[in-house]
């Protein structure tokens, strides 16, 4: 098994051991040898060369989104997955299906089994035959209620090292908060009174990766999410990874240093599994993930769903197309996770630089008008600011009294997150035109129980049933457009992208292929009235003409493009006979 390892990624992964754990780096490069082939991970890695393509398309989703009776929930999204969106989506994105004491199911009080509620690794196994998995790996902190910190409490090897304490009267104003709550939790052990560190809630207890017996208990977990079908691997919060007090606690060169260790690891023993990390931070920060290439395959775009938001409410697209604009050549074997929601509320961190302090207010307002509500952070000085809108991205699109135009900018939304380069990845909430779940908000008294709701699948289909519906419109408006983007090399991740110099109320970019045989050129109407655009402006080269994708009509290159309210078209550009 040695032998088959490269030099150059164990030297990689002996620089990155010794940088985190000075004078250990040896035996921990032995330990890692024994690790390679647990569970069959690493005997005969195979690598074809490509990570992902046009026919890419990630759906979000509980385990238990979708249930009814006699069957397992995760049984039950796979007989629904497959009747209704094979060819839409290439892969789930399982969110935590492990057993769990809060946070729907990120505070894991065991990673290596399937709560009993979802069903069973069975039924994983079973979904991974039609679909790639994506696994998250929690790895920040565990659940108080686990067998881990029980052996933390009781003095038990290894456990017992597991975990971050600290003394209350220590300075840790300088910490990175996203939440509001203590960053200290008081705990009683055998041998007295301890405060541990709890950065999410108290009953989510940071770990201490200082530890290295903390690591290797996570490539264990790692090796084992492969053998059960995982080929994309989100890190959750990893940017809080590391602590080192005195500092933000934030991004620090120890925390990218472990991103690192992982892609090494993978590019040994699984070099077709992609590294996602989970940043809701300003742009910036979020990118620096990809490192120089060497750390994360794939980041979340963070910055463009408030940016959309922002823009469509506001009918203009300019700083959208001021950010998209201004966005950096990705490394290579690099891409961005384009999504507009998922499990948690619309980060608005990431709009730090893009619009100002008044805009952002304005936009809380028009999402508190659309019974939305707002979740804030402690800025470690008294203050709170604003951390993420909580509302269902159909109710922050939705028009109040002409709820077609809703229906419409929230398609367009949509149409935006599966034109720009990367990956296009849909929360299973958003096919379903979901509206608030205020119901849920009050039984469980979490602001982000707005948009999880679960369903019997009874209810989902009658909404598909309706063909005259909107929520029936919604979903088989987004499956069409995402089985016809499969089609087209053009949305490649790795092909070019240019962003278009179009009036403010519109948006476009131009897609080619990594080969640059096709090319398409996507443009949005963010506006409630009409538009008209001489296609003249946005020709690449002379005599050609157009089919536009979503819709299916042919225009010439001559003629003026009429946009309605909100419409978004894909146009391919055709030689003229």
């Amino acid at each position: 098994m040695i032998k088959e390892i490269s030099h150059e990624r164990l030297s990689s992964i002996r620089r990155r051991l010794a940088r985190l754990y000075p004078n250990q780096s040896e035996q921990l490069v032995e330990r890692f040898y024994r690790l390679v082939g647990r569970y069959g991970v690493g005997a005969n890695p195979v690598f074809d060369g490509e990570l992902w393509s046009h026919k890419d398309a990630y759906l979000i989703t509980y385990a238990n989104t979708l249930h009814c009776e006699d069957e397992t929930p995760l049984n039950t999204l796979r007989r629904f997955l497959t009747s209704h969106l094979s060819g839409a989506f290439s892969t789930v994105h399982l969110l935590p299906f492990y057993p769990w004491s809060s946070d729907d199911g990120f505070s894991v009080k065991d990673y290596r089994l399937v709560d009993e509620g979802n069903g069973t690794w069975e039924d994983v196994k079973g979904l991974s035959q039609h679909f790639d998995l994506m696994f998250d790996l929690v790895l920040n902190h565990c659940s108080r209620e686990g067998p881990w910190f029980n052996e933390y409490l009781k003095d038990v090897e290894p456990a017992r090292n597991y975990f971050h304490e600290a003394d209350p009267k220590t300075d840790l104003s300088a910490v990175t908060r996203p939440r509001p709550s203590p960053l200290l939790t008081k705990v009683r052990k055998r041998d007295g009174q301890r405060h541990v560190w709890t950065t999410f809630s108290a009953d989510q207890v940071d770990l201490n990766w200082s530890n290295p017996d903390v690591l290797f208990e996570f490539l264990d977990i790692l090796f084992f999410y492969i053998s059960q079908g995982a080929t994309v691997v989100r890190l959750d919060a990893i940017a809080f990874l590391w602590k080192e007090i005195g500092t933000t606690c934030l991004h620090l060169p120890e925390t990218h240093e472990v991103v690192k260790l992982l892609r090494d690891v993978l590019g040994i023993v699984a070099p077709k599994v992609i590294l996602l990390t989970e940043t809701n931070v300003p742009h910036e920060e979020n990118i620096s993930y990809f490192g120089n290439g060497d750390e994360a395959h794939m980041v979340y775009q963070f910055a463009l769903p408030p940016l959309l938001l922002h823009g469509l409410l506001n009918d203009t697209s300019v700083h959208l197309r001021n950010w998209a604009a201004s966005l950096p050549d990705l490394p290579k074997g690099c891409t961005y996770l384009n999504f507009t929601s998922s499990h948690d509320g619309i980060g608005v961190r990431p709009l730090t630089g893009l619009i100002d302090n008044d805009e952002l207010n304005a936009l809380i307002t028009k999402v508190t008008e659309r019974e939305g509500d707002v979740s804030w952070r402690d800025n470690g000085d008294g203050t709170q600011s604003p951390y993420e809108l909580n509302i269902t991205y159909f109710s922050a699109m939705s028009e109040p009294g002409n709820a077609a135009l809703g229906v419409q900018r929230f398609l367009c939304s949509q149409a935006i997150g599966m034109s720009l380069q990367g990956v296009p990845a849909l929360y299973i909430h958003c096919l379903f035109g979901c509206e608030n779940w205020k119901d849920g908000v009050e039984k469980t008294g979490r602001k982000r129980t707005i948009n999880r709701r679960e369903f019997h699948i009874s209810e989902i289909d009658s909404i598909l049933d309706d063909s005259t519906g909107e929520k029936a419109q919604v979903f088989h408006t987004l499956v069409q457009m995402l089985r016809k983007r499969s089609e087209h090399p053009a949305f490649h991740p790795d092909g070019t992208q240019a962003v278009l110099d179009l009036p403010d109320h519109l948006f476009g970019v131009q897609r080619s292929s990594p080969d640059g045989t096709e090319n398409i050129t996507c443009i949005f109407n963010f506006t409630q009235s009409e538009q008209s655009l001489p296609l003249g402006d946005i020709k690449k080269s002379k005599g050609m003409s157009y089919r536009e994708l979503i819709k299916g009509f042919d225009i010439s290159g001559n003629d003026d493009l009429k946009l309605e309210p909100y419409q978004a078209v894909w146009l391919m550009e055709t030689q003229e006979a």
